[in-house]
């Protein structure tokens, strides 16, 4: 299948990959011109989301895995940099255990939570989800007001009522219309931890928003435990995404752990 994607600037190549119900552009809104300032930036739908059509295993975590697994060889992007959000960082993780990565940055991913974690994940993010789905045809209004974007956000951003009105717009109206996320999240809070112990030897940075009401920090741990020889980054101040509530920092962490790699396309 074709992984639609975006290129922008020019360098080093830097894949970028969005987490449950995203989509390559809004999600990466606020931080993906300043990459491209240094690198090329790559930054994909999934398949099931923004304009990728979804395959028949697109509801599943190791479907999706498959999907970007192909499609990096298609590519020829075999050892490129990845930087990955939430499910999305959950994917680059993946690739970098199957030695499918050159240097990764998994921002507050998926994949580690255990017992009631599980059952915290699914009910409040399908709860959240409903909601956003009712209200989808007055998203920009409600988006509009400090408000409006607190109740919102507020399990997702650490400062909701800070973020752009058209960034949670276009990112709960992608949210509302991803057709696999309902299986997805199914999927994600049953199935089987994120496995660890990466075949590659490249970087890994685990960045973590103190502030995560999704993905809990103490998560942060397992993580560790999973891919030893990775380095942990908090981001004090942010919630589930540190590419919205601190881009500047985000953006630091992310050059500075790819900034040594070599890539051969």
């Amino acid at each position: 299948m074709t992984i639609l994607h975006s290129r922008s600037g020019s360098g080093k190549p830097l894949l970028l990959v969005h987490g449950l119900g995203g989509n390559g552009t809004s999600s990466w809104s606020t931080i993906s011109p300043a990459l491209a300032l240094s690198r090329e930036v790559i930054a994909i739908d999934l398949p099931g989301h923004g304009q990728t059509p979804a395959e028949p295993d697109s509801g599943t975590f190791n479907g999706l895995a498959r999907s970007l697994d192909e499609w990096l060889s298609r590519e020829g992007l075999e050892c490129v940099d990845m930087v990955g959000s939430s499910m999305g960082a959950r994917l680059v993780l993946e690739m970098a255990r199957r030695g499918r990565s050159g240097a990764v940055v998994a921002l507050d991913p998926g994949g580690f939570w255990r017992g009631w974690e599980r059952t915290f994940f699914r009910t409040t993010i399908s709860a959240s989800f409903r909601l956003v789905r009712a209200l989808k045809p007055f998203l920009p209004a409600i988006a509009r007001s400090k408000a409006g974007r607190t109740a919102l956000m507020a399990q997702l951003s650490g400062k909701p009522w800070r973020l752009g009105a058209s960034l949670i717009s276009d990112e709960l109206k992608s949210f509302a219309e991803t057709k696999t996320f309902d299986a997805l999240v199914r999927d994600l809070a049953t199935g089987a931890p994120q496995e660890g112990m990466s075949a590659s030897r490249s970087p890994i940075v685990i960045g973590w928003g103190r502030k995560d009401r999704l993905c809990l920090p103490s998560q942060a741990a397992r993580a560790l435990r999973a891919f030893p020889h990775a380095k942990l980054h908090w981001f004090k101040t942010s919630g589930h995404f540190p590419m919205w509530d601190q881009p500047e920092e985000t953006v630091r962490v992310i050059l500075n752990a790819t900034a040594e790699t070599t890539y051969v396309g």
